[in-house]
């Protein structure tokens, strides 16, 4: 029988301005992958990212490239040999465990292996900006449990102290998305030690990280843009402590869930976080955050409107899908 496929791109207005060290964007464009097999629909949610060469259109004409395979029922272990990890393999290995969900009457947990879904308690993220700006959006959100926080190099010990000041309980993660340098980097850890941040995601370039062999820090060192794949973990363990596993980047929920238990076998703490999407694109990486010891998954909080049967927050604690919405 022949699967159906349809590649559509969206746009989802976020609220105000979400800002990182390399821009600020006002919306959040993604690729919605549908795959429709006897009456059975599944659905998938990337989100292409330029700094991995990806855009609309690449990602939605590496979909369309394999067409004829998806056409004639591709597994999720023939997708993996067949594109690279990424945002367009994310999309459509995601339709095909939200499609298998539905035709075995079950749902994507238990073909994963794992037990129903419990809550999660996701982080919540402030965009870059001046210490006196980032010091007020702190002591909006200072109830919130976890807060993560983007910075951009240059600066951050003064950025990191307003927000200490604006959230004095919250527990903090900051990411400098490659911002750090080997001028700034021992300020900026220094500050992050002081003002008590539990995890650093990606303070250097990937590449250039040699630096963290010899960093002696309380605080996790977490690789973000370093990490891809299964094949990147174990050569990351002299650098990092910690290592976050995106779906967009893995290439899909199938190797992020093969990610997840490697890296718990060889010792690394786990993050689990996203690009900025809908409820449709953190449904799958709830599994993943079942393995989490931090949870990023705050994308549909910061748009202006979530799509329907979206994910249910009770302000950072984070529900299971529902079955309407995917898996």
């Amino acid at each position: 029988m022949t699967v159906d496929l349809d590649v559509v791109s969206q746009s989802w207005p976020i609220e105000g301005t979400f800002s990182i060290s390399r821009g600020s964007r006002t919306e959040a464009v993604v690729v919605v992958v549908t795959l429709s097999e006897a009456g059975n629909d599944g659905q998938g949610e990337c989100v292409p990212y330029a700094r991995y060469g990806e855009s609309i259109d690449s990602v939605c004409d590496q979909i369309l490239s394999i067409k004829d395979e998806i056409q004639a029922g591709v597994s999720r272990g023939e997708l993996r040999r067949l594109m690279a990890p990424g945002a367009a393999r994310n999309a459509i290995d995601c339709a095909l465990w939200d499609m298998e969900a539905k035709k075995a009457g079950s749902t994507a947990a238990a073909l994963a292996g794992l037990p129903p879904l419990h809550p999660v308690t996701t982080a919540y993220t402030l965009s870059v900006g001046t210490p006196e700006a980032m010091k007020e959006m702190a002591t909006k959100s200072a109830s919130r449990p976890l807060l993560k926080v983007k910075l951009a190099g240059d600066g951050d010990d003064e950025r990191l102290k307003a927000v200490r000041e604006g959230a004095p309980d919250s527990v903090l993660i900051i990411d400098a998305n490659e911002a750090w340098s080997a001028d700034n980097f021992e300020q900026n850890l220094n500050t992050a030690e002081k003002v008590g941040v539990a995890l650093i995601e990606q303070p250097l370039p990937a590449g250039e990280d040699d630096l963290l062999r010899d960093i002696k820090t309380d605080c996790l060192i977490c690789a973000d843009e370093s990490l891809h794949s299964l094949d990147d973990l174990a050569p990351l363990y002299d650098r990092y402590q910690a290592v976050n596993i995106k779906l967009d980047k893995a290439g899909g929920l199938t190797e992020a869930l093969d990610m997840a238990r490697q890296a718990k076998d060889l010792g690394y703490k786990i993050m689990t976080g996203c690009m900025v999407g809908t409820s449709l694109g953190m449904a799958p990486a709830m599994l993943v955050a079942q393995f989490a010891d931090f949870v990023d998954l705050d994308g549909p909080l910061l748009l202006a409107k979530d799509r329907a049967f979206g994910i249910q927050f009770n302000g950072s604690l984070m529900m299971p899908p529902q079955p309407a919405l995917w898996g």
